[in-house]
């Protein structure tokens, strides 16, 4: 089943690349468009389904369902000439995996366009679990949320005309790798940006959506962001204050983060930020929370409240910031 999923077409309406985007390249202000409304209930379900297929570790039957039901419905959404599945595979700790990320865009009437982004797979292991550390994880949160935010989007998307060209990527193999050996985490966000499907792919910026459905979520400024983008990260937490989310978009800075927006960013140049739920402690560490890489990470731990707010404030930033 999984042949069925390549694509026949590439997307041949994106920008040819010509030169790097830099941070000075973002303005934003209040342009007076509408913007449409968020449902967490729809992300919500989006996420339960998911979770429903259980850990979706590669090479399982799990994994497998879920790409299927992904490219379902961004082609319901985006339309089927505008879907791209990349599939791939790449040899980690001696297991050939079976690899798909997943290219959705709307707004191909516009060549300005911006990424947003999320991981979709779930981690084979909970090594953080006290009392079961080699099972898989569902990743309702790590992975889940963010996907079921984007979901929403697709829906979003297809019903409300955008003012900006926006390209959704679903990446796979974020979070295959064991503790302290990056060199096998972010495997779909590396391939990407090695294997760009439309070479010289040049948005105006990207938004990495991970852990952003939690109970007790906060989103301090993260490090990495504020170096690529400040000015992003600014206008976001801006508008997150303005609409009464203070609480969840601090404005303070964060810690610096390992994660796919530093591999887009270190390949292809493309300035991207990183939306993502840890707290930095008294000596400056990073501290994620407690159900991270746990049996916990599952559906009772899932926050509409979370997942309205980060609706809202990056539905507000494309429908009603960017100036054309």
């Amino acid at each position: 089943m999984k042949h069925s999923l390549l694509p026949v077409t590439l997307f041949s309406f994106l920008l040819i690349f010509f030169g790097c985007r830099s941070d000075g390249d973002l303005e934003f202000s209040e342009q007076g468009r509408f913007v449409p409304e968020f449902s967490s209930e729809r992300a919500y379900q989006y996420i339960a389904e998911q979770v429903e297929f259980g850990p979706r570790v590669p090479n399982t039957e799990a994994h497998r369902q879920a790409i299927q039901y992904f490219n379902q419905h961004f082609r319901e959404t985006a339309g089927n000439s505008s879907v791209y599945v990349q599939s791939f595979r790449q040899v980690v700790y001696g297991d050939t995996l079976n690899l798909y990320n997943l290219v959705a865009a709307f707004g191909t009437e516009h060549s300005d366009r911006i990424l947003l982004a999320a991981h979709w797979d779930s981690r084979p292991r909970g090594e953080e679990d006290p009392d079961d550390p080699d099972s898989p994880i569902l990743g309702a949160d790590d992975g889940g949320s963010g996907v079921g935010v984007l979901m929403e989007f697709a829906n979003i998307f297809a019903e409300y005309d955008l003012p900006i060209g926006v390209d959704i990527i679903l990446f796979d193999g974020e979070d295959y790798g064991v503790q302290s050996d990056l060199d096998h985490y972010f495997l779909g966000s590396r391939y990407w940006g090695n294997n760009p499907p439309v070479p010289g792919y040049n948005p105006r910026f990207g938004i990495l959506l991970d852990m952003v459905g939690g109970k007790g979520a906060i989103f301090p400024k993260e490090g990495y962001s504020m170096q690529f983008a400040p000015s992003l990260v600014n206008e976001i937490w801006s508008i997150g204050a303005e609409f009464g989310y203070g609480d969840l978009f601090l404005n303070e800075r964060g810690g610096r983060i390992a994660d796919d927006h530093i591999i887009v960013e270190q390949i292809t140049g493309i300035p991207m930020i990183n939306i993502i739920h840890h707290r930095v402690d008294a000596l400056g560490n990073v501290q994620f929370p407690p159900y991270w890489h746990t049996q916990n990470d599952n559906m009772e731990i899932i926050d509409k409240e979370v997942l309205q707010a980060v609706g809202d404030v990056v539905l507000e930033l494309i429908y009603n910031r960017i100036p054309k």
